[in-house]
């Protein structure tokens, strides 16, 4: 069985031909990155906008690069939510109107399961259940105990910022532009770790909370003239990204 698959719930348009569940026939994304870039972070309407203009040649060349035709999908999967309702709409509704046309079932893709369910893809052995996942992604930090297919319970989650918002607004912070995550990393990699930061576990539970370490981070910012040096935004930067991943 081969299917379709089609993501639009941020900035980045993607389509997919997944065959039997596990096997990954092509994979394009289109990225909005240097678009959003100036900016600082994403513009929903210009995102939206942007996958309306992409999402039909990504969908053609996931199928190129696949070898397929229409008459080789079995079935199309979209992304309905969560995510940007703009974005999300377009995603829904080529999906909607390729499968009326083309007399295909087509299902509806919850985007955080997505995540959990991309474990199962290019593997020998699935993973086995139940089974811990964390879900780090854009706007979203859950952790869910996955008990079976279908079968989630969310354990735990961020109380404001998510991981990636926090490391967009750092990154911001101590000047190293836009996408944060990748930004910070980079320059943490010639830094020590020596500024005290609090953690973003709140202990005696499973939540996160992410926007006192930004504000932490503000006030280290601030009180060490980070950005004088080269040297202090690398540590600086070191020092975050420990307080993000150390739980």
């Amino acid at each position: 069985m081969r299917i379709l698959g089609v993501e639009t719930s941020c900035d980045e348009t993607a389509a997919s031909i997944v065959e039997d569940g596990s096997k990954m026939i092509s994979n394009i994304v289109a990225s909005q990155v240097d678009i959003h870039a100036r900016y600082g972070g994403v513009v929903p309407e210009i995102a939206s906008r942007q996958h309306i203009i992409t999402i039909i040649p990504v969908i053609d060349e996931a199928m190129s690069k696949a070898q397929v035709s229409w008459k080789d999908i079995d079935g199309i999967a979209v992304t309905y939510g969560p995510g940007l309702a703009g974005s999300l709409l377009v995603g829904v509704n080529v999906a909607k109107a390729m499968a009326l046309a083309r007399g295909l079932p087509i299902a509806g893709v919850n985007h955080l399961e997505g995540h959990i369910y991309a474990n199962w893809l290019e593997r020998e052995k699935p993973p086995v259940l139940p089974c811990l996942c964390l879900i780090v992604s854009g706007g979203h930090s859950d952790l869910v105990l996955m008990r079976g297919h279908g079968e989630f319970e969310k354990l735990g989650q961020t109380r404001d910022d998510a991981a990636g918002e926090a490391f967009d607004k750092a990154a911001r912070i101590l000047g190293l532009g836009y996408p944060g995550g990748p930004a910070i990393e980079q320059a943490a990699q010639s830094g020590i770790a020596r500024f005290p930061l609090p953690r973003a576990w709140l202990k005696g539970n499973y939540d996160f909370s992410f926007s006192g370490l930004k504000t932490a981070l503000w006030h280290l910012a601030q009180r060490e003239e980070i950005l004088a040096s080269n040297s202090r935004v690398a540590d600086a930067a070191a020092s975050f990204q420990s307080a993000i991943v150390d739980v």
